[in-house]
């Protein structure tokens, strides 16, 4: 479906409302073609403004001096914290879990702009399930680093059930999960004290690195926020 400048690529119920997949140009910018993700209405996610998705895969990765590195993430969205990832050579495998089949589909169907990079890539699997179930529950395998990017932050959440992941306890069991010397980061567009605290009750060291950029869509600068904890 195209309205004006708009073509809606998909539109569909989800477990978390009414999920939207659209393509348009940008009136403020001819010429520039954008994807975004709206759930309920509401962005969620844009291919226009990506540097903090990236930057949490880069960051992550620069943390662990290893080679042949596993990444879990959490997350797939539009691919980017995944195809960053996996333009590194330091990486050997790619496990995307996500909650929503539709935005799986849309990748492996070719709708989203890194469609053909990811589904391209012998060393990236993606799985249909939850990341915050996941890591709470007992490891049957290791990770030198895990990435998640699905909440908007730890205080605002896409479902009440993933506030266990942000506690002290619920760090804990996600830590199992860690290959020694492994990393964890985990993307927000807040900081939060609480989180923070939390992981360093955890883990030996913690970073939180901002990440900020010049919005051109509402001619507005803004902040999100990496927080990336290493264990032991």
């Amino acid at each position: 479906m195209t309205t004006s400048n708009l073509q809606v690529l998909a539109y569909e119920a989800s477990p978390l409302g009414m999920i939207c997949l659209r393509r348009r140009e940008l009136l403020s910018i001819p010429g520039t073609i954008v994807t975004e993700i709206t759930l309920d209405h509401e962005l969620l996610m844009s291919s226009h403004h990506t540097a903090s998705e990236r930057a949490l895969a880069t960051l992550a990765l620069a943390r662990h001096p290893g080679e042949e590195l596993s990444v879990l993430v959490g997350g797939l969205g539009l691919g980017y914290t995944a195809y960053e990832l996996l333009r590194s050579t330091a990486v050997s495998s790619v496990e995307v879990v996500e909650f929503l089949p539709q935005v799986v589909g849309w990748v492996r169907d070719g709708l989203v702009p890194l469609s053909n990079e990811l589904n391209g890539d012998p060393r990236l699997r993606v799985v249909r399930a939850d990341i915050y179930a996941m890591l709470a529950a007992e490891p049957d395998r290791t990770f030198d680093v895990i990435v998640v990017d699905v909440d908007h932050s730890p205080d605002e959440r896409l479902g009440d059930l993933n506030a266990g992941f942000y506690t002290e306890a619920g760090l804990l069991r996600a830590s199992r999960h860690l290959a020694p010397g492994g990393v964890l980061g985990v993307w927000s567009y807040a900081e939060s004290s609480p989180f923070v605290a939390a992981l360093r009750a955890v883990f030996g060291r913690v970073d939180v690195e901002p990440v900020t950029f010049d919005n051109r869509l509402t001619d507005t600068t803004e902040t999100n926020w990496l927080f990336l904890a290493l264990g032991g």
